[in-house]
C-alpha cells in the first residue's frame, strides 16, 4: 500500500466530506442529540478509481475526523456553517477541498499535460428530512479559480436500522458545468499528441448510486463499508483522456465518537 500526495490521498478524503456528516448510527446520534458538541476519530481504506487512461490507483489509508456543534459541522476537509432553516428545509454554506486535479507523471497517459491543480469549492447546500428518504441539495463553485466552475448536486437516501446494523442505500444527479469539465478532462492544442487529440470539454451529468452498511461494536463505536459507481457523463466519457464509463469506490472504516 502506498501513499502519495496530494492527489491519491487527499481525493478520496474529499469525498468523504460528503458523507462523513451522516456516518454516525442512529443510536449514537440519539446518545448525542442533547449535546453542545460532539466529535469523532477513525480510520479508513479506501479504493477509489480515477477514469483516466493507465492511472496507477491504489489502496490509501484515510484519516477521519469530525465534529459538530450548533453552528458548525467538521468533516474531513469539508466545513460547514448552519443557518436558521426554513421550516423543514435545512440551510448551510458549505467549504470543501475538492482533490480532483492530476499530474502528468501519474499516467503515462497524461505525459506532456499541464498540471491540473485542486480547487476550494464554496456555496450553499439545502437539506429536507421529508421522513420516508432526505433530499438534498448543494451547489458549489470553484473559489481558487482553477477552473473556474460550477457543480450542483441532489441527493436522496434513507437508513434502514436493523437491530446493530444500518444500512443506507442512496441515489445521487450530479451537473458539472461545461468549465469544470473542460478544465479536468480536456486537452488544450499545445497538449494534443498522436492519439490524444485535442477536446473541448462540455456540461456533463453524472449519476451515481451507492450504498453504506455500518455496524455498531458499541454504544459510540462504529464500522462501516460504502460501495458506490457513478454513470460519468457523456461529456467526461468522450474526453481522450478517460477510457471507463463508470467510476466504483470502496471505503472501508472504524469511527468512534467521543
Amino acid at each position: 500500500m502506498t501513499l502519495r500526495l496530494p492527489h491519491s490521498l487527499l481525493r478520496p478524503l474529499a469525498a468523504l466530506a460528503t458523507t462523513l456528516p451522516l456516518l454516525a448510527p442512529a443510536s449514537i446520534q440519539a446518545q448525542e442529540a442533547g449535546a453542545a458538541s460532539s466529535w469523532g476519530l477513525g480510520l479508513a481504506v479506501s479504493a477509489d478509481r480515477k477514469p483516466y487512461r493507465d492511472f496507477d490507483d491504489k489502496l490509501q489509508p484515510l484519516p477521519l475526523l469530525t465534529y459538530e456543534n450548533r453552528w458548525i459541522q467538521i468533516a474531513g476537509p469539508g466545513v460547514d456553517f448552519k443557518l436558521p432553516s426554513l421550516g423543514p428545509v435545512g440551510l448551510r454554506l458549505r467549504s470543501r477541498f475538492g482533490f480532483d486535479g492530476y499530474e502528468a507523471e501519474d499516467s503515462p497517459w497524461l505525459a506532456g499535460m499541464r498540471e491540473r491543480k485542486s480547487s476550494l469549492w464554496l456555496g450553499a447546500a439545502a437539506t429536507w428530512d421529508t421522513g420516508p428518504v432526505q433530499l438534498s441539495a448543494e451547489l458549489l463553485a470553484d473559489a481558487s479559480g482553477h477552473s473556474k466552475g460550477r457543480q450542483f448536486t441532489l441527493k436522496a437516501e434513507r437508513r434502514f436500522q436493523l437491530g446493530a446494523w444500518d444500512v443506507t442505500p442512496r441515489v445521487q444527479v450530479q451537473q458539472q458545468d461545461r468549465k469544470y469539465v473542460d478544465y479536468y478532462y480536456g486537452v488544450e492544442g499545445t497538449e494534443a499528441r498522436l492519439g490524444r487529440p485535442a477536446y473541448e470539454g462540455s456540461s456533463a451529468m453524472n449519476l451515481q448510486a451507492g450504498v453504506r452498511v455500518g455496524y455498531t461494536l458499541a454504544p459510540r463505536q462504529w464500522v462501516f463499508v460504502d460501495l458506490s459507481s457513478t454513470r460519468l457523463g457523456s461529456a467526461i466519457r468522450n474526453s481522450p483522456l478517460v477510457d471507463k464509463s463508470s467510476q466504483p469506490a470502496v471505503v472501508a472504516g472504524y469511527l468512534y465518537r467521543f
